[in-house]
């Protein structure tokens, strides 16, 4: 059975459970009065209590009107939904970093000075912005030395080919689409036809750009390419440039020159229908490393490459390398935030008389990884416990949050052995004593055995979606109790647990809000969505129904982080 809590605070409870924060803070009411600002609130704001409580905000700070703190305060009011804003007061020439939710003792709004921290990052902001102003100059000088060389009409076909190959190559981050990208833009621009060799990490060489202009010849172009790497000599045009760095022009080629870069007759043999006449091989390199090498070879029609058509080259060659060195980076980054993932999102414990299963989706693109999390883990006396929270964001900066808020719930849970509402209370104390600047919303579960073989689900939240229970006759039930403030605000006041029985085959579900809140629907209707698909597909295995769950709730992608834990109970000896 579910158990009733304690019944909510009234203000003049907060007021007295605030009063020793340290934290900025001041709660208004329904009319916009401030009926509480704690010393600290009141001394950044310039202020004194007294000359606060009982005035509307917007009356005592009329510079507020309209601003960010305006919209989030309103909105906070409106939806009940926590948020925060970072925005700069002018009157006191401060950046506030303002976090606010809603409670029966009105809206809370606690806030800090980040100026210092602002200035930091404008700083850093300006001094990015500086570097890429000195590389866009030396690109721009470059390319004016391009533009001297040859007509108006060429100089732009090369500007537009140069700006063609950076957003070809940096649109993706595969090495060989990019790499064949480039060969099919620069010809016939700069060249007959063109191969790229990429330099794997291990060291091994492969061409993989190719492209011709003549389509007659393309196949040609192949059987050559297919035996180049294997028939190089160490005086090829490729290998000398990978070796020093430094392009290798070969204005006229002759019958010397190819026997002294083809190594056996076949090569040569599928080399001779190309007739190459003139080669030009520019290295790929970016900050200090070798990517591969561009060769741009002419047929005797043609003739020898331009100045023009090497300057534009060499520039494009560098273009080239930064956007592989940037893909390489990415997936490197790509690499790193998975395997950070993993180790942030632990896997699930299984028990023979209780099976678990988790998920998670990422909002952000490009990196899987965000704030969101779950965790479970037995206590030393055999109970488990199972922990969803939603750390405020979703990038990577949220995920380092999250990992330190998970390994406080974690080790206090374990240590303690305490029921959920004294894990939270102590986690929130945690966070602020160790000035972790987060917040985030979390729901403990812990699963208990009584010596006659029962199950008990006990379960506390700070401020997070309340789990489902579904049992064996198909019916599902909210387990509902009162939810406390998120974690983050150093709340001194009592935390609720909820209780309820937990039989054999039935199914609890933890999620976290970005499985249901969506753009335009009510979180009801959201929520009650959720409820009648676990109802639908709660016969399934844990796996399976998760996976369903996912596929019909994010069917239009994910708006917002996602993780779901689901525990199911099963028969055992008792």
């Amino acid at each position: 059975m579910i158990t009733d809590g304690p019944t909510p605070l009234t203000g003049d409870l907060l007021v007295q459970a605030v009063e020793g924060m340290d934290r900025p803070m001041f709660v208004l009411d329904d009319d916009w009065r401030f009926t509480y600002v704690n010393p600290a609130g009141a001394r950044v704001l310039g202020r004194t209590v007294g000359a606060l409580v009982g005035r509307v905000i917007w009356e005592a700070f009329p510079e507020a009107v309209g601003s960010p703190f305006d919209e989030l305060y309103r909105s906070v009011a409106t939806t009940g939904r926590s948020g925060r804003t970072v925005a700069f007061f002018a009157p006191l020439d401060i950046w506030f970093q303002a976090d606010a939710f809603r409670t029966e003792a009105g809206l809370v709004v606690t806030y800090d000075d980040v100026t210092d921290r602002r200035r930091t990052e404008e700083e850093r902001a300006a001094a990015v912005a500086a570097r890429e102003e000195a590389a866009q100059r030396a690109a721009e000088a470059a390319l004016r030395a391009a533009e001297a060389a040859t007509t108006a009409e060429l100089a732009g076909r090369h500007l537009m080919l140069l700006g063609d190959i950076s957003q070809a190559m940096t649109s993706t981050l595969d090495t060989d689409e990019a790499v064949s990208r480039f060969a099919r833009l620069v010809v016939p621009l700069l060249a007959d036809w063109c191969l790229v060799s990429v330099v794997d990490p291990d060291g091994t060489r492969r061409d993989v750009g190719r492209a011709h202009r003549d389509p007659a010849m393309v196949e040609a172009m192949h059987r050559y390419a297919d035996t180049r790497v294997g028939s190089n000599r160490p005086t090829a045009p490729v290998p000398t440039a990978l070796r020093s760095g430094q392009p290798v022009v070969i204005p006229q080629l002759t019958s010397a020159h190819i026997d002294q870069m083809v190594a056996d007759e076949a090569s040569r043999e599928a080399l001779a229908p190309l007739r190459p006449s003139a080669a030009a091989a520019f290295p790929l390199l970016a900050r200090g490393e070798q990517f591969g090498v561009i060769t741009l070879v002419n047929g005797p029609e043609r003739g020898p490459h331009t100045d023009v058509e090497l300057r534009t080259a060499e520039v494009a060659s560098r273009r080239a390398a930064l956007a592989l060195d940037n893909a390489r980076l990415a997936a490197a980054n790509q690499q790193v935030a998975e395997r950070l993932q993993l180790s942030l999102l632990s896997p699930p414990v299984q028990q023979p008389h209780l099976g678990t299963a988790v998920r998670y989706r990422a909002a952000t693109r490009g990196v899987s990884i965000g704030g969101d999390w779950y965790d479970s883990f037995l206590q030393p006396d055999g109970d488990m416990v199972l922990v969803i929270g939603d750390v405020m964001g979703h990038d990577i900066e949220a995920a380092a949050a999250m990992g330190q808020v998970k390994t406080l719930v974690r080790g206090i849970a374990f240590d303690r052995l305490e029921e959920p509402a004294g894990v939270l209370r102590r986690v929130d104390h945690a966070l602020v004593g160790l000035a972790v600047p987060t917040m985030a919303t979390a729901l403990v579960c812990r699963v208990e055995h009584d010596g006659a073989g029962g199950r008990t689900l006990r379960w506390s939240s700070a401020g997070h979606p309340e789990p489902l229970l579904l049992t064996a006759d198909g019916r599902v039930t909210d387990l509902a109790a009162p939810i406390g403030p998120p974690l983050g605000i150093g709340w001194r006041g009592p935390r609720a647990d909820g209780a309820a029985d937990l039989p054999d085959d039935a199914t609890v579900l933890l999620f976290t809000d970005g499985l249901f809140e969506r753009r335009g629907v009510l979180l009801d209707d959201g929520r009650d969505q959720v409820r009648q698909l676990l109802a639908r597909f709660g016969d399934l295995p844990l796996d399976e129904l998760c996976d369903r769950l996912l596929a019909v709730m994010l069917a239009d992608g994910a708006e917002d982080d996602v993780a779901v834990l689901a525990l199911r109970t099963r028969a055992a000896a008792r």
